[in-house]
């Protein structure tokens, strides 16, 4: 009765469901458009946000073992890849009508769901980093824009705070304790954590991070020239001296001597 009714619409209608070649309207144009304007959008802020928190790790941590998500990182720069392969299938199919437009569909619907579906199971193992404990301050350098330009710092007061600082690490040694944070360092020394930061930023010119491990490397440096230690292999040395991972001793002490440990070691045990 309705292909009676409406023979304009009954033209178009096949039992075997084939598509037929129409216009597509601009209202679909504009949308496919945004879409593919959005994933690159989308993957430089997650670039930007990575680069955000590399700065708060790197100024906060001692050890990125328990704040590394590199995992979210390959993860999210995997899917900004298959994202964008598809999308310009998409557009490839939309202009010059190659491809498939169902491989295109199902191929981001089945990217997006693994995309989903990883997320929710590796960040359920991720320990939460930037938390704020109901009992306890916690004072991180969250923004990479302190507004140091705009505190007056008195160069007695910073200098003050760098002997401090320094005498409090060659004595007491705090670098031991492989977690040590800024919070952590700002609390035993009793110093604000964007003081201690600025200190070492300014004056030192380093993050905490390298601030703290150019102390442990010494320390591995100053053991393996101790006949004191030779009953412990380099791992052990690294461990006793605050490191929690090989992988990150030979890293750092890589980047800091420009020399392996155990090159190291051979070269002053000759």
């Amino acid at each position: 009765m309705s292909t009676l009714l409406f023979p304009e619409v009954s033209g178009r209608l096949r039992l075997d469901h084939v598509e037929q070649e129409q216009q597509a309207p601009w209202l679909f144009n504009f949308f496919l458009a945004l879409t593919a304007l959005s994933g690159p959008a989308y993957f430089l802020l997650a670039f930007k946000l990575f680069k955000d928190f590399d700065f708060q790790v790197k100024n906060n941590f001692s050890s990125r073992e328990d704040v590394n998500p590199d995992w979210l990182r390959k993860l999210v720069y995997s899917f900004g890849a298959v994202w964008t392969v598809l999308i310009i299938v998409a557009v490839i199919h939309h202009v010059f009508n190659l491809f498939s437009w169902k491989f295109c569909t199902d191929g981001l619907f089945l990217s997006l769901s693994v995309f989903v579906i990883m997320i929710g199971y590796l960040g359920l193992k991720q320990k939460e980093i930037f938390i704020d404990y109901p009992h306890k301050e916690i004072d991180y350098v969250t923004d990479a824009d302190t507004g140091y330009s705009n505190v007056l710092f008195e160069d007695a007061e910073a200098n003050m705070y760098l002997k401090k600082i320094q005498g409090y690490m060659e004595q007491e040694k705090p670098y031991l304790n492989a977690h040590l944070s800024l919070p952590d360092l700002a609390s035993q020394l009793e110093i604000p954590s964007h003081h201690l930061s600025r200190v070492i930023n300014e004056r030192l010119k380093l993050n905490f991070f390298d601030f703290i491990n150019q102390y442990r490397v010494e320390e591995v440096k100053t053991k393996i020239a101790n006949p004191k230690f030779d009953n412990l292999s380099l791992l052990g040395i690294a461990f006793e001296s605050g490191f929690n991972s090989k992988s990150a001793f030979n890293r750092i002490f890589k980047k800091m001597t420009g020399s392996t440990p155990s090159a190291y070691k051979r070269s002053i045990t000759r």
